[in-house]
């Protein structure tokens, strides 16, 4: 078996650099850490700022459908980046791409809340999830390059930590900031971390030359095609639900038009001599089966995120700050949990895929557990349910890492990271189009349902401004229970996936 590997062409570049291999030691920690946190809040970013949309709208007269595009533009670049930002790595170096990426990030952060209109604030986040799009398929490439091979699972459980740690701080740091301090601070909580990051990653990093001989052999044809296609889906994804999907000319457009660009990418991309992406490496069982499963695992990550948050908010009447223990019980123990998941997986007899298994059965138990809800349920009726994701979700993530970096040669590693971060970024994409899609339509279903079962009935004539409250409350209810029957749903079916497509993986070098 090929064990996780150091990307070639990196290893060359900090060879020619320094004349030996960057030695690890507690300077090449710091590093990784700095870009890990860079990561994270990158990604916290997006999330508060979602959330704290309504009084961002209202501290800056926008009104909700302006307040989309601002979601909509930043998500859309931000996937984009990461397709071309390992290619720019290896011909910028890494540490010096790095640094540039976390500082334009923190700069338009820190201008965003004194944006005099709309235009120009919709404008640098839209630069804004460029840059920090960037910043994930760096820690990947850190991780895979610099540590040695007994602890490179761990520091994909670093990576790990951006689809299950950060997504659930998200609400209660937009609770904190608009409840106690300022809709400012959505935008500005990034400020500390980041320069601590930039700081950690000047230091910690080795320097790379710079290869702008690379340049010459640049796939200009491959970025006029894929960038826009990539953002033309993303938006119109996201904007699909808001505007009724095909019903919409925009939304027929930019679907339409995305998926003739991308096609027409991936037709550049299988004859280019150095493509992006590598369409060939598809061929390997376990990577393809890795994104293919890791699709399915960020639909469900973020379902028991937005089902447990939209029902608190609108059954119960939760603020963000109040639904914040329900979201840190699930996020915080992952800081425990992902390493141990490591460390288990590191076991040569330990086959990963039995991990995977157990993982996505523990996702479904929390699922079809959420499924029994009532109107009755508070906040302390989830906490069973997250209990089951705290090792639920790491099992789920870290094996498909595991499975996606250690089928592929050295030459292919750049390649497998942009694989490996535009799916996970088009994956959180489709999954909110999905569950916003599904939402709607069950709801409209349960209202119609409950409207037609109450008939004449004389309640239906008294206080009907309350009646109607009650009937969306209980409609909420059904279609957060069926919500939860569907992930369920999609947890058995990957299941079932292990048992035909992944071959066994054994760790780099098992701990003596």
């Amino acid at each position: 078996m090929t064990s996780l590997a150091v990307p070639a062409t990196l290893e060359a570049a900090s060879k020619s650099s320094v004349g030996i291999p960057p030695i690890f030691g507690p300077r090449i920690i710091i590093g990784l850490v700095g870009v890990l946190l860079a990561v994270l809040v990158s990604g916290l970013n997006d999330m508060v700022t979602k959330l704290a949309l309504a009084d961002i709208r209202g501290a800056l007269a926008i009104g909700y459908d302006e307040g989309t595009w601002l979601v909509a533009s930043y998500t859309a670049t931000s996937v984009a980046a990461m397709a071309f930002a390992p290619w720019c790595s290896v011909t910028f170096s890494l540490r010096r791409f790095t640094l540039c990426a976390i500082s334009l990030f923190t700069v338009l952060g820190v201008l965003s809340p004194f944006a005099p209109n709309y235009e120009s604030l919709l404008l640098m986040r839209t630069l804004q999830g460029l840059a920090g799009g960037a910043l994930p398929p760096m820690l990947m490439t850190v991780a895979l390059r610099f540590l040695p091979a007994n602890l490179k699972l761990y520091g994909l459980a670093g990576y790990a930590l951006t689809a299950t740690f950060g997504p659930g701080l998200g609400t209660p740091l937009a609770g904190l900031w608009t409840e106690y301090l300022s809709w400012r601070w959505t935008f500005w909580q990034i400020i500390a971390p980041s320069l601590l990051a930039m700081v950690a990653v000047a230091y910690g990093l080795p320097q790379d030359p710079l290869r702008l001989e690379r340049l010459k052999q640049f796939n200009w044809r491959g970025l006029l095609l894929g960038f826009p296609a990539i953002c033309m889906l993303v938006i119109g994804i996201l904007q699909g639900n808001r505007l009724d999907w095909f019903e919409s000319s925009l939304i027929g457009w930019l679907l339409g038009g995305g998926l003739l660009l991308l096609v027409l990418f991936l037709v550049n991309e299988w004859s280019q001599p150095v493509p992006f992406f590598k369409l060939q490496m598809l061929g390997i069982r376990n990577l393809s089966f890795a994104l293919l499963t890791l699709a399915g695992v960020l639909v469900v990550l973020l379902a028991v995120i937005i089902i447990p948050s939209s029902y608190l908010a609108q059954v119960q009447g939760y603020r963000p700050i109040q639904t914040a223990p329900v979201m840190l019980l699930m996020a915080v123990p992952q800081l425990i949990a992902l390493p141990l998941v490591a460390a288990l997986c590191n076991l040569r007899w330990v086959d990963c895929r039995w991990v995977l298994g157990i993982g996505l059965s523990l996702l479904a138990l929390s699922c079809i557990g959420g499924s029994q809800l009532t109107s009755a349920w508070i906040r302390d009726d989830f906490y069973g349910l997250q209990l089951l994701q705290i090792f639920g979700q790491p099992m789920a993530v870290l094996p498909l890492l595991m499975l996606a970096t250690g089928s592929i040669s050295p030459q292919e590693g750049p390649f497998a990271s942009a694989w490996f971060n535009t799916v996970k970024g088009l994956a959180a994409v489709i999954a909110t189009g999905v569950l916003d899609a599904l939402t709607t339509v069950r709801l409209h279903f349960h209202s119609t349902v409950l409207v037609d079962n109450l008939g004449n009935s004389p309640l239906a004539d008294s206080n009907s401004a309350g009646l109607a409250h009650r009937l969306h409350q209980q409609a909420v209810v059904l279609t957060s229970s069926d919500l939860y029957l569907c992930m369920a749903g999609i947890a058995l079916a990957l299941i079932l996936l292990i048992f035909w497509l992944p071959t066994r993986i054994y760790p780099p070098r098992a701990p003596t």
